[in-house]
């Protein structure tokens, strides 16, 4: 089952910000990852959004997306980016193509 990093940033450092995305975007390709989203923030239709950007990213499934997080090639992403981007990240599991049942 597919899973899914969806990830807010905001870049404090811009310099900083390009060397991080850099590493991470080799590191996650090279884990099988594939980029959905990735842009600025848009307007929220509800509510609040607290992060200038966000990047939604498809891993084959949960097992893949945990190798890539703990990986040496997105450690050294992490430390690149310490201090100078923040970074907030969830990890879901998809749900099967015709959707979920509500609980009766």
């Amino acid at each position: 089952m597919p899973a899914y990093a969806i990830i807010n940033v905001d870049v404090l450092d811009e310099e900083a910000g390009l060397a991080y995305a850099d590493v991470a975007q080799k590191s996650i390709l090279s884990h099988g990852g594939r980029y959905l989203v990735a842009s600025p923030t848009p307007e929220p239709v509800e509510g609040t959004w607290n992060s200038s950007r966000v990047v939604v990213i498809e891993f084959p499934d949960m097992d893949r997306i945990r190798e890539w997080y703990d990986s040496p090639e997105y450690r050294r992403a992490r430390a690149i980016r310490e201090g100078k981007v923040r970074v907030g990240m969830l990890f879901l599991e998809g749900t099967v193509p015709e959707g979920f049942s509500l609980p009766v």
